[in-house]
C-alpha cells in the first residue's frame, strides 16, 4: 500500500503541466481571450506571435504588449461513500504574456518578435483532512515559455512564420501518507523539481479577399524533462529506510496542437473568428519515473494514462462601437482528453464550455488597453482506478484579464 501511495504522489505531480495545455484555456492575449480564445486567422496585435506566427507580419508597425490574467478557482468534492463535501483553498494565480514585435528596417515584409508567456501556472490546495489527502493536499506549478519568432509577408495575401520554443517550469506537490507516528499524525511527502523542454510554433496565413482570411498553425510536442527532482518524506523512524529522500528523473510530453482558423469581416465594424484545435493527447500514454535510490517501497514506476486525442472549438466576435472603443464576446467548447477512471484531484477535468467577454479602448494611435473576462464550470463524477477516490468534482474558474499595448 505504501509503495502504491508514493507512486501516485509522483504520478499526480506532472499531469497538471500537460492538462493545462490540453484543456486549451487560452490566456495568451486579451483581445483573443475576449473572443473565445480564437486568433489564428483574425490577426489583431502582437499576440499573433503565439496564435499564428505566419500572420504576425500583417500587424501594422512595431509594438509591445503586456498582459496578465488573474485566475480565481473554486473547487468542491462530494465524496461518493461518505457524502461529505470538501473545498479547495487555492490562491489566485497570475499567468501573464509579454510580446515584442518589430519591423526590420531593411524589409517592410519581414518582422522579428519575442513572446514570453505562462500557459501553465496555478496552485491547487485542498482543505485539511479532505477525503483525497493521500492523493493530493497541495500542488503549485509555475511555467514560462520563451519564443523568438520570425514572420514574413510573402505577398499581400500570404504570410509564413516560425518560432523556436524553450520552456521552463517548476512544480511542488504535497500529499499525506497513510502512516501514523506515535502522536497520531500522518506521514507527509513532498515532490519538487525543475523541468525544461524545447519545441517550435509554425504558422501560415492566407487572406484571399479583404473580408476573409484563413490560418493554419502547428505547435509541436514539448517533452518536459526533470533531471534533478527532489523527493522528501516525513514518516515514522521505523519505516524511514523504505522512504529515503533523494533525486529522481522524469519526462512528460506536452502534446502537439494543430489549429485551423477562419476570420470574417462583413463590414468595417464587425470581426468574426473561429478556431478548431486538434490536440495530440494520445502521446500521453504512459508516465515513467526513475529514482536515484530504489527500495522495496520505492521502485521505478510506469503508469498508463491512456489519454485520447481531442478537439476544441473556439469562436467570437468583435464590434467597434466607435473608432477607439470595441466590445467582444466569445464561446469555446473543449473535449476532455481524460478517460473515465483517470480523473485526479489536482485538475479534475471534464468537457467544458468557456464563456468570455472583453472591451478595448485606444488612446490615440499608439496606446491601447484591453480587458477580458472568462468563466467556466466543470463537473465530473468518477472513480479513480488506482487510488479508488470516488465522487463528484465541481470547479468554477473566473479569469479577468488586462493588457497594455504600445505601437511605434
Amino acid at each position: 500500500m505504501l509503495r502504491n501511495s508514493f507512486r501516485w504522489l509522483c504520478l499526480c505531480a506532472f499531469p497538471l503541466l500537460s492538462q493545462a495545455q490540453g484543456y486549451q484555456v487560452n490566456l495568451q492575449g486579451q483581445k483573443q481571450q475576449g473572443m473565445g480564445g480564437a486568433g489564428t486567422a483574425c490577426i489583431q496585435d502582437a499576440a499573433a506571435l503565439f496564435f499564428n506566427p505566419g500572420g504576425a507580419a500583417f500587424v501594422s508597425g512595431s509594438s509591445v504588449n503586456a498582459g496578465v490574467s488573474p485566475t480565481i478557482p473554486k473547487g468542491v468534492f462530494l465524496d461518493e461513500n461518505t457524502h461529505k463535501t470538501y473545498e479547495t483553498k487555492s490562491p489566485v494565480s497570475t499567468p501573464f504574456a509579454v510580446y515584442g514585435l518589430f519591423a526590420l528596417k531593411d524589409s517592410n515584409n519581414l518582422k522579428a518578435g519575442l513572446a514570453i508567456y505562462t500557459p501553465f501556472g496555478s496552485t491547487v490546495q485542498w482543505e485539511d483532512g479532505w477525503a483525497g489527502r493521500f492523493a493530493l493536499t497541495r500542488l503549485q506549478l509555475q511555467s514560462i515559455f520563451f519564443q523568438p519568432t520570425i514572420s514574413y509577408q510573402i505577398s499581400p495575401k500570404w504570410g509564413v512564420g516560425a518560432g523556436f520554443v524553450y520552456s521552463y517550469g517548476k512544480v511542488n506537490l504535497q500529499k499525506d501518507i497513510p502512516l501514523m507516528d506515535a502522536n497520531g499524525n500522518y506521514g507527509h511527502a513532498e515532490l519538487s523539481g525543475k523541468a525544461n523542454g524545447f519545441g517550435f510554433n509554425v504558422g501560415l496565413y492566407y487572406k484571399p479577399v479583404e473580408k476573409f482570411s484563413v490560418g493554419l498553425t502547428y505547435r509541436s510536442k514539448v517533452n518536459m524533462n526533470v533531471q534533478n527532482g527532489q523527493a522528501n518524506f516525513n514518516v515514522p523512524a521505523s519505516v524511514k529506510d523504505n522512504f529515503p529522500d533523494g533525486k529522481f528523473k522524469a519526462s512528460l510530453p506536452l502534446p502537439d496542437v494543430g489549429t485551423l482558423g477562419f476570420g470574417f469581416r462583413p463590414n468595417a465594424k464587425l470581426d468574426l473568428a473561429l478556431d478548431i484545435n486538434y490536440v495530440g493527447w494520445q502521446a500521453y500514454d504512459t508516465l515513467s519515473f526513475d529514482y536515484e535510490v530504489n527500495t522495496a517501497s520505492l521502485a521505478d514506476t510506469k503508469s498508463a494514462r491512456k489519454y485520447k486525442n481531442t478537439f476544441a472549438f473556439r469562436g467570437g466576435a468583435q464590434y467597434k462601437i466607435t473608432t477607439h472603443f470595441a466590445a467582444r464576446l466569445g464561446l469555446a467548447y473543449g473535449i476532455t482528453p481524460v478517460q473515465n477512471g483517470y480523473v485526479t484531484p489536482e485538475t479534475p477535468d471534464a468537457n467544458r464550455v468557456n464563456y468570455t467577454a472583453g472591451l478595448g479602448y485606444e488612446f490615440g494611435k499608439r496606446l491601447r488597453v484591453d480587458a477580458s473576462f472568462l468563466f467556466t464550470h466543470l463537473e465530473r463524477k468518477d472513480t479513480n482506478l488506482e487510488t479508488n477516490l470516488s465522487g463528484t468534482f465541481k470547479t468554477n474558474v473566473c479569469a479577468p484579464g488586462l493588457s497594455l499595448s504600445y505601437n511605434f
